[in-house]
């Protein structure tokens, strides 16, 4: 088993490297798998604990504190709620009697609601207040919506560390503890970011301002390696968050019987011969994942699908909504796609993309194979999000 991680002197990484893990909320994939970090600091007084870990590898925090002969722990730091977090809590608890937990008074209640955490060992504190360890000070950031309600950064002060629990954070499972590949973790953070932190942008761009406000050298966050280069991953966040939609087609779809995909297949040459770039994912085969990292920087979307008892294909639906619910930062959309004898697919899913402050271009919806006259209607959308993209720079 894997030593505990000596950071500086009385700082260490104490987490877990979930190697085999595939999917998380039985919902995203984890193609890389992903690490629950946890942080043991020691104070001259006092000694707290940066979160714990998921429930399924409680054992290994807890070898890892005895391998540092750890007696005591004063504070367990909750910054979040959600278990993969905080799911060692009651086993931590119980170990170390003396410990009580801190949180934001919204975490408190969910940490009792969620944990059966005992309420008398849980210490709620106000955004900006401080603990003392004696020769290191730990300062509370309140993150709401960062991803959810009761999230809190933990600011070390004397070490300039950083540990904001799930912002800033990348599914990747490795043996590294700081960034050495910045390519493959800055599309592990990418992934992350539009999976799980894309929703909350415009709230994360007042919590960005509220970090870049800290002098950081170090970024311990909760999933994936540190950054000891913090502006690596500030600057990308910056570029997600309040960046300009780019020169990008997304264009999820399915085929049935071969007409829609003909259709597909033009609208990409006809925006490629114009300059568009085009990312273009088949639903019957694609990974959500990376679909959702494609619309981080769409400027348009573009929806193919067939025509099923009247109304879009379920896998189209599904898209749809996902697009819906991650909230990106398109400004515009259309629809593409063929039927055989008639429906709603174009009311359907323009019902579905509600949150999405788009403009809604022209679909191409036809029936059969298409025509002519409906390449010409292809060629017309095209040069129409050509111009669009144009007046976005």
């Amino acid at each position: 088993m894997m030593k505990p991680r000596k950071i500086k002197e009385g700082i260490y990484w104490v987490g877990a490297v979930d190697w085999d893990r595939r999917l998380f909320d039985d919902l995203i994939p984890l193609p890389d798998g992903t690490s629950y970090n946890a942080y043991l600091i020691q104070g001259s007084e006092k000694t707290a604990l940066i979160d714990t870990v998921d429930p399924t590898t409680s054992h290994v925090l807890l070898d890892r504190l005895d391998q540092l002969n750890v007696e005591r722990i004063d504070y367990v730091i909750a910054n979040h709620a959600e278990k993969d977090h905080s799911g060692t809590l009651p086993q931590v608890l119980e170990r170390y009697p003396a410990a009580q937990v801190v949180c934001t008074p919204k975490c408190k209640g969910m940490l009792v609601d969620m944990l059966l955490a005992p309420e008398d060992r849980i210490l709620a504190v106000d955004d900006g207040a401080t603990l003392s360890l004696g020769d290191r000070t730990l300062e509370f950031i309140h993150a709401p919506w960062v991803h959810w309600p009761e999230t809190m950064l933990t600011y070390l002060r004397e070490d300039k560390i950083l540990f904001p629990c799930d912002f800033f954070g990348s599914h990747l499972a490795t043996t590294d503890l700081y960034v050495t590949d910045e390519g493959r973790v800055y599309e592990a953070a990418k992934r992350y970011y539009a999976e799980i932190m894309m929703p909350f942008r415009k709230i994360i761009q007042k919590n960005l301002k509220k970090v870049q406000g800290y002098d950081i050298s170090l970024i311990a966050p909760s999933h994936g390696p540190m950054y000891d280069r913090p502006e690596f991953i500030l600057e990308a966040y910056h570029d997600w968050v309040f960046g300009e939609p780019k020169n990008i087609v997304v264009l999820p779809y399915i085929s049935m019987h071969g007409s829609t995909r003909v259709m597909v297949n033009y609208l990409v040459d006809a925006l490629v011969e114009k300059g568009v770039t085009v990312e273009q994912f088949n639903l019957a085969v694609t990974d959500i994942g990376k679909l959702a990292m494609a619309l981080v920087d769409a400027a348009t979307i573009v929806i193919g699908s067939p025509t099923v008892l009247t109304g879009a294909h379920p896998n189209v639906v599904y898209a749809a909504y996902l697009a819906n619910a991650l909230r990106p930062k398109t400004k515009f959309v259309s629809i593409i796609g063929s039927y055989g004898w008639g429906g709603k697919m174009v009311q359907q899913l323009a019902g579905m993309i509600s949150n999405l402050k788009v403009e809604v271009l022209d679909p191409v919806v036809i029936q059969g194979h298409p025509r002519d006259e409906d390449f010409a209607a292809l060629d017309k959308l095209a040069a129409t999000i050509a111009e669009k993209h144009k007046a976005l720079k």
